[in-house]
């Protein structure tokens, strides 16, 4: 079959660099100081017996953290990193995840080792039966296993274009048997570029093993690392002679089970072995990749590319032997190349160049130009063997350590995932608030897939259980009505005084002619001007003392520009709270104190909002748990009813209110006052809701006095809003008081089952 001729075809080109990605990376759990954790798999992880992103593998130090199928490399690694966030979060505060391959020092007893503590018993005899197989220490070697499909469209293109083959299944299989014999034949190109173990630590060499008396490029890929038996031989002559050999070994006792079977390439069809003959090969799973320590997620992009078309060039070329000859030979070239020292020139360097040559016309024949960098970027490194990841391990080793070069590496990755622990790594350009709840939804084991990332719309499943989220509070357990409801500030008002809720007076009008008739009307009292619809404190003004027909005016034109009808309203003295409501509890009271600075006496106002503004809890666009403080024209009409201009300096210990309004998402502070607050007033939030209809509900009261015990038909209280969309970051990261996780209460109430 000559697919180089194949991939060239028109209808084929636009397709061959489409593909499908998964990823699984295992890692040590360690101290700080390099030593093995002895510490359980982390309880808040769930049960690790379902869960789809993190496991262990075979001991109960060792994670390993599975991305979900991705179309991109780029998207794949974004979950990775997500996982990887939650897992370091999740874990005992002082262990890190030890970012080499080989294990780090180990205890000197095996029983010192503790085999994973697995729900499935038939689990646990598996693991027992490595350990007398291969020792316990082999075992706790780490990597990469990186699962590689070929997009279904560029398969049945490829297939289209053929006439030898009748079936897509029998193509399919003949394509991914091709690619894997390359792979086990040029597999020494992979070793020598992305080999990351050179030396192994105490613990790992029996005293009756042979040990490696110097470094090496890849210790794991070698016949020192986790390899099975000299008895195990299989074939990758076709695919039914491959499940032959391993059903063979399995009947005759020289496997245990075919999952047993440890080789660079592995054909996948389904979750078992046993599937492979029923669908044929649906992707091929690469295990031979160690983890980089420079890499924070243990791999990067840029690799991962580079394999990507690696995996291109396999198909592109023929073979040059009989099949079970040509991998044969590969395995040869392999252990003479993965055991070959990290500064030493390769010996195939006519291979090399063969190879890169070979790519450079595939390149050209199909157009891959952006593929250039990549591909010189490690030709280069065929003669600059310091300059491959196991060649800079090395320098730094050599000087220094391996256990050095894991601690300092490994806390720095460690530190990384404190940095913004509000954020979730892959995710930080989605709302605050739903970076939060895809932290909880992968801590628990809940599977997500991103419907539709700008509009923040998750699809959520646990077995059979399937959910839809919108912006992590918006679920199905609201009816459409509510958030209409909630949205037009004039039917709430509505419901609420109707079902004898104390709500302010006020109008509505829909042009700013209209309103500025009402000016006689409000002009010497205390009223707010807002748009009808809209959240987050845009477009409102207030005026306790009244106002000119200019700030009248111009206060008006600020709320049409957020909507087509504004209101202006009476306003009730008092302090404003955000009361959160979930599923009939009150979960979370916050106070909100209004965008302000204190001044000086010696620097203005712009200068005092800009050093505020670098805190580092403040950002934009609710990635960040406080806002930004604007100087727009909102705060110019706030301080000129305070008789200052943004160049004007406030006296020593003034302070300066920017906005009335105290909306976080304007600049305001968050203080948490759940505890502080009276039953009655809660009572009363919660009522509230449930006139509305609402499971979720951020409701707005203004009380002159918490102390007073209110009652929703005394005037000790005003609902002055109801938000369908509440920001729940504000209370999870407040500016002072108690954190409040409203994201796992939302996922909680969702998925009860996975927390019992």
């Amino acid at each position: 079959m000559k697919f180089k001729e194949l991939l060239q075809q028109k209808s084929v080109r636009p397709y061959v660099m489409a593909a499908r990605f998964g990823l699984e990376k295992e890692s040590q759990r360690t101290t700080f100081d390099g030593q093995l954790a002895t510490t359980d798999h982390p309880e808040v992880l769930g049960n690790r017996s379902y869960h789809p992103y993190i496991q262990t593998d075979f001991s109960e130090s060792q994670m390993e953290l599975i991305t979900p199928v991705a179309n991109s490399i780029h998207e794949m690694l974004r979950y990775l990193a997500a996982i990887h966030d939650v897992a370091l979060r999740s874990m005992n505060k002082h262990e890190m995840l030890w970012p080499l391959s080989m294990p780090p020092k180990l205890p000197l007893k095996d029983e010192d080792i503790k085999i994973a503590k697995l729900d499935q018993f038939e689990g646990i005899l598996y693991r027992r039966y490595l350990a007398r197989e291969y020792g316990k220490r082999k075992q706790m070697v780490s990597g990469i296993h990186f699962n590689f499909e070929y997009d279904v469209e560029l398969v049945q293109l490829l297939f289209s274009e053929q006439s030898e083959y009748e079936t897509i299944e029998e193509f399919k299989n003949i394509l991914y048997m091709k690619v894997s014999r390359n792979y086990l034949r040029y597999r020494w190109l992979i070793t020598y570029l992305f080999g990351a173990s050179p030396v192994s630590e105490a613990g790992y060499f029996t005293e009756r093993e042979e040990r490696l008396k110097g470094p090496v490029r890849s210790l794991r890929n070698s016949s020192f690392g986790y390899k099975n038996n000299e008895d195990v031989k299989v074939s990758y002559e076709s695919l039914q002679q491959y499940i032959n050999d391993i059903h063979r070994m399995v009947e005759n006792g020289i496997l245990s089970e075919e999952k047993e079977f440890y080789s660079a390439v592995r054909l996948r069809g389904g979750k078992q072995m046993a599937d492979l003959p029923k669908t044929g090969i649906r992707y091929i799973e690469l295990r031979n990749l160690d983890l980089n320590p420079f890499a924070p997620l243990g791999v990067d992009e840029e690799t991962l590319e580079f394999i990507h078309l690696f995996m291109l060039y396999l198909l592109w070329t023929d073979e040059k032997e009989a099949p079970n000859d040509w991998v044969a030979t590969g395995d040869f070239l392999n252990e003479q190349v993965a055991l070959g020292h990290p500064f030493a020139q390769v010996k195939l360097l006519a291979e090399g160049d063969r190879i890169f040559a070979e790519m450079d016309e595939m390149i050209e024949a199909l157009g891959l130009f952006r593929t250039k960098k990549s591909l010189e970027i490690h030709r280069a490194q065929l003669r600059t063997p310091d300059l491959t990841i196991a060649g800079k391990m090395w320098t730094i080793i050599e000087s220094n350590s391996n256990h050095e070069l894991g601690i300092i590496f490994g806390k720095e990755y460690q530190g990384m995932a404190f940095e913004r622990p509000y954020q979730l790594a892959g995710f930080r350009n989605m709302e605050l608030s739903t970076q939060l709840f895809l932290f909880d939804i992968i801590q628990k084991g809940v599977e997500v897939e991103l419907l539709d990332e700008q509009e923040q719309f998750l699809k959520l499943k646990h077995k059979d259980h399937i959910e839809y989220v919108k912006n992590a509070n918006m679920t199905s357990k609201d009816s459409y009505i509510v958030p209409l409801i909630m949205e037009n500030k004039t039917v709430t008002k509505k419901v609420l005084a109707e079902a004898g809720f104390t709500v302010p007076a006020g109008d509505e009008f829909d042009t700013v002619e209209r309103a500025e008739q009402a000016y006689i009307k409000y002009s010497e009292k205390a009223f707010v001007i807002k748009p009808k619809t809209t959240n987050y404190g845009l477009g409102i003004t207030i005026f306790k003392e009244g106002a000119s027909l200019a700030d009248f005016t111009e206060a008006l034109k600020l709320a049409f520009k957020e909507d087509s009808a504004v209101l202006i309203e009476e306003f009730l003295p008092g302090t404003e709270y955000r009361f959160f409501v979930l599923d009939d509890q009150v979960r979370a009271i916050m106070l909100r104190v209004p965008a302000n600075v204190v001044g000086d006496g010696v620097r203005s106002v712009e200068a005092l909002v800009a050093e505020k503004n670098l805190d580092p809890l403040r950002g934009t666009h609710h990635r960040s748990p406080l806002e930004l403080i604007q100087l727009g024209d909102v705060e110019r009409l706030m301080l000129k009813e305070q008789n200052l201009l943004t160049t004007s300096v406030p006296e020593k210990d003034q302070i300066v209110y920017l906005r009335e309004n105290s909306n976080v998402s304007t600049g305001g502070d968050s203080i948490d006052v759940t505890d502080d607050f009276d039953e009655s007033y809660k009572q009363i939030a919660v009522e509230a809701v449930k006139t509305l209809g609402a499971k979720i509900c951020g409701i707005d009261l203004i009380v002159p006095d918490k102390s007073i015990i209110g009652t929703k038909n005394s005037r000790t209280y005003g609902i002055i809003e109801a938000n369908f969309n509440p920001a729940m970051h504000m209370h999870a990261y407040p500016h002072s008081g108690k954190g409040r996780h409203l994201t796992m209460d939302v996922l909680e109430m969702l998925y009860p089952e996975v927390f019992r």
